[in-house]
């Protein structure tokens, strides 16, 4: 079930009369699981199988850990967790890429490879799902949480349906406590949640849903597209990546707080990173976090020599990009940001002394700026590869932009594209937006009028959204992983 659905639109009230009428804490997770199940059977009631496999290995061999006094006991359940999840991982997202990869190897030597691939469908969410439940393993095995024993709590957790599809990847230490407390209706934290929806839609139907038409008519005709409009759809794809994927954290938790619950912030303003370092600490944190918790920390992190830690700064980037999906670009999409931080850090003090030179550190402002400049070209430049269905088709791109860059291109991009001009006026509000929420939080200000100002900001809101929303029920970005 999308989000940006008229199906949403009647389910997602029923839920929030159903749980707040149901007086008992049991029947609300009850009737919780019940309506996350089935939220994500609506897509195939067979991924449903999967889930629950999931959930199953997790939650037994969960229970097995809590009974033994040290890690050494502990690590064989954990094994079967690791194990289970992630075999299910690879035979349904990523068989099919190695497999490939392994056929053109051996063609290279002319050689006969006879695997068949598999003919399975991508389940929608898998990585994030696996990874929420594999989190709780871990945290298990590490002793830093008790087992849940009640397995339809703990499946609850798993697939809680505002954030099982696309995230955040919460953690069992954070969410699942917050389904032991008994909610009362709150009115500030329901119109909170239904303004932080609002948000989400906004970025994803007017925003994200507009840009990818052209970024669309781009990337699936790599043959055809010329110069500028290759370098200002590789630019917004980013932009769309970033509307949609944080349209959909906002509006998972703004479902979630209209509920009563909390989910992780996902996002803070990466538009204003100043360095690529700096934008992995703004970008998706619930999956950079992950990662820095569960893979980068335990290899070492930076408390290891520098070419052990330059290892694992790019091993962690390698393995993200392969997290996103099952081909070589977004392979190359994630080696390309492990290779630029490596090349942030092996610059720092150069870069450093050569700003004090020219006296850049006398005009922070300017400053800040350049580097914010600096880090968007770098992130539209990498996004390419994301957007890139081949290397193939990446390769001709990047011919392409450079090899037709000129003056007509951009004229030709620009001129009459009406719907093109009109996703970069709602990009200049988004960043406004930004802007004004970070200095004066706009949503507090709002809330602070009276009802005669409120009012009339929330319906012209709505006409603004049905006025220039896109509604075809697109797919998020990020179902694909």
């Amino acid at each position: 079930m999308l989000f940006n659905s008229f199906h949403f639109f009647f389910f997602f009230p029923v839920i929030v009369i159903l749980f707040y009428a149901l007086s008992q804490q049991k029947w609300r997770e009850w009737m919780l699981l019940v309506a996350s199940l089935y939220f994500y059977s609506c897509w195939n009631t067979k991924y449903l199988l999967l889930l629950l496999t999931s959930i199953t290995i997790d939650y037994f061999s969960g229970l097995q850990m809590e009974k033994k006094p040290d890690r050494r006991a502990r690590m064989p359940y954990l094994l079967i967790s690791l194990i289970g999840n992630l075999l299910l991982l690879f035979s349904f997202k990523y068989f099919n890429f190695f497999n490939d990869s392994l056929r053109e190897l051996f063609q290279l030597f002319d050689l006969t490879y006879k695997v068949s691939d598999l003919n399975v469908l991508l389940p929608v969410g898998i990585s994030f799902y696996t990874f929420q439940s594999l989190s709780y393993s871990i945290d298990l095995y590490r002793g830093k949480i008790p087992a849940e024993k009640n397995f339809k709590r703990f499946a609850l957790y798993v697939s809680f349906f505002p954030q099982l599809v696309a995230g955040p990847i919460e953690r069992a230490s954070r969410l699942l406590p917050q389904f032991y407390k008994k909610i009362s209706f709150n009115q500030k934290l329901f119109t909170s949640g239904l303004q932080l929806m609002y948000w989400g839609f906004f970025k994803k139907l007017v925003i994200a849903d507009r840009l990818g038409v052209f970024n669309g008519s781009v990337f699936n005709d790599p043959d055809h597209s010329r110069g500028f409009a290759v370098m200002l759809a590789s630019f917004l794809l980013y932009i769309q990546v970033y509307t949609d994927l944080s349209g959909y954290t906002d509006i998972a938790r703004g479902a979630a707080r209209v509920l009563g619950y909390d989910l992780m912030k996902n996002f803070n303003m990466p538009l204003f990173s100043t360095s690529l370092q700096d934008f992995w600490r703004r970008w998706h944190i619930s999956l950079t976090s992950w990662f820095m918790e569960y893979l980068y920390i335990p290899l070492g992190g930076s408390r290891v020599e520098p070419r052990r830690w330059y290892f694992n700064i790019f091993t962690v980037f390698f393995l993200s990009g392969l997290w996103h999906g099952a081909s070589w670009p977004f392979v190359i999409w994630g080696s390309l940001y492990g290779f630029l931080q490596l090349v942030e850090i092996w610059t720092k003090g150069f870069r450093e002394k050569l700003f004090s030179f020219i006296g850049l550190v006398k005009f922070p402002s300017l400053y800040n700026l350049l580097c914010i400049i600096y880090t968007l070209t770098a992130v539209g430049c990498v996004t390419l590869f994301f957007g890139a269905k081949t290397l193939k088709d990446a390769r001709i791109l990047i011919y392409n932009a450079f090899a037709y860059a000129n003056t007509s291109s951009l004229i030709e991009t620009l001129s009459c594209n009406i719907p093109l001009l009109l996703g970069i006026v709602f990009i200049i509000l988004l960043v406004t937006a930004e802007l004004l929420h970070h200095k004066y939080n706009l949503v507090q200000l709002i809330n602070r009028q009276p009802v005669l100002i409120r009012w009339p900001v929330y319906v012209c809101g709505l006409i603004l959204l049905l006025a220039f929303g896109c509604f075809q029920e697109r797919e998020f970005v990020y179902f694909q992983f």
